[in-house]
C-alpha cells in the first residue's frame, strides 16, 4: 500500500504541478506575515506579537482551505481559484483549531517541559516524559487533521478523535507519514517551498487517508463472526482492495512524464 501511495501521490502531483505550485506560492506569501512583518514592528511589542498570532492563524486557515481544494486531486479531479476561495470560509474552524494546537505544542515544548526538567527530580522527569509522549502522539495524530476534516463528516472534536483513532489503528502509516513529510519539507526548502512544498505534503496526507479508508470499507463489507476477536487486525488484502485504484492510476514511462503529448 505504501508503494502505491507514493506512486499515486507523485502522479497526481506531476499532473497538477501548476496548481500545487500556486498553492505553495500563496502559502509563501502568507508566511511573510508572521515571519517578516513583526520584525518591522519590534518597537511596539504588543503589536508585533499580535501580528505574529494573526499571521500564524491565517497560515493555518490557508492550509485548511488548501487541503479542502487539494482533495479533488486525490479524487482524480481538479480545482480552480473559485473553489479555493469558497473553501477559505469553510476552512476557518479547522484553521483556528490547528492554530490553537500549534500554540499548545509550542508552550509544552518551550515552557512546560523545561520547567519539569529543571526540577531535577524523578517526579519532574516523569512528568516531562509523560508530556513528551503525549505531545508526540498528538503530532503523529494531528498531521492528518486537515485531511480528516476534508474527507470525513463531523465537528472539530469528532475530527480530532478520528485523528487519534487513525494513529492508534495505523501507527506504522503515521510514523512513515511524519518522516516522509519532514524529508519532503526539508527537500522543499532547497526550492523555496515551491515544490513539492506544503501543497505536496497536503496531497500526500489526503492520498494516505483516502487509501486507508478503503481498508475500513473492506472491513465493514467483510465482517467476522466474532466481533470481539481480532477483526481489525487480520491481514488486509491490499492487492484486492487497490485493483480499481491501480487501473485508474495506470503506469507511465519516463518519456510520458517529460513529453506527455507524444503518448
Amino acid at each position: 500500500m505504501i508503494g502505491f501511495l507514493i506512486k499515486k501521490t507523485f502522479f497526481d502531483l506531476w499532473d497538477n504541478l501548476f496548481r500545487v505550485a500556486l498553492v505553495n506560492l500563496g502559502f509563501i506569501a502568507s508566511l511573510a506575515l508572521p515571519v517578516f512583518v513583526p520584525g518591522l514592528l519590534i518597537a511596539v511589542p504588543a503589536l508585533s506579537l499580535a501580528v505574529t498570532l494573526i499571521g500564524v492563524l491565517w497560515c493555518c486557515v490557508y492550509l485548511s482551505a488548501a487541503a479542502l481544494s487539494i482533495k479533488a486531486l486525490s479524487d482524480y479531479g481538479s480545482f480552480g481559484f473559485g473553489d479555493f476561495f469558497r473553501n477559505l470560509k469553510e476552512g476557518i474552524p479547522a484553521g483556528i483549531f490547528m492554530c490553537f494546537f500549534v500554540f499548545i505544542i509550542f508552550v509544552m515544548f518551550t515552557v512546560v517541559m523545561p520547567f519539569y526538567l529543571d526540577m531535577g527530580s524523578l517526579v519532574g522527569l516523569f512528568l516531562a516524559a509523560v508530556i513528551f509522549w503525549t505531545m508526540a502522539a498528538a503530532v503523529f495524530s494531528f498531521q492528518f487533521f486537515f485531511a480528516v476534516r476534508s474527507r470525513l463528516e463531523g465537528n472539530i472534536l469528532k475530527s480530532a478523535k478520528k485523528c487519534f483513532l487513525i494513529f492508534f489503528d495505523n501507527p506504522g502509516l503515521a510514523v512513515f507519514s511524519l518522516v516522509h513529510n519532514v524529508v519532503i519539507l526539508a527537500l522543499s526548502l532547497f526550492l523555496a517551498l515551491l515544490f513539492p512544498g506544503p501543497g505536496g505534503i497536503l496531497l500526500y496526507l489526503d492520498e494516505a487517508l483516502r487509501l486507508r479508508l478503503l481498508k475500513y470499507d473492506w472491513l465493514d463489507a467483510n465482517p467476522v463472526e466474532n466481533p470481539a476477536g481480532p477483526a481489525r487486525k487480520r491481514k488486509v488484502p491490499w492487492d484486492e482492495i487497490l485493483i480499481d485504484e491501480r487501473e485508474r492510476t495506470g503506469t507511465r514511462s519516463f518519456k510520458s512524464f517529460i513529453f506527455p503529448w507524444k503518448d
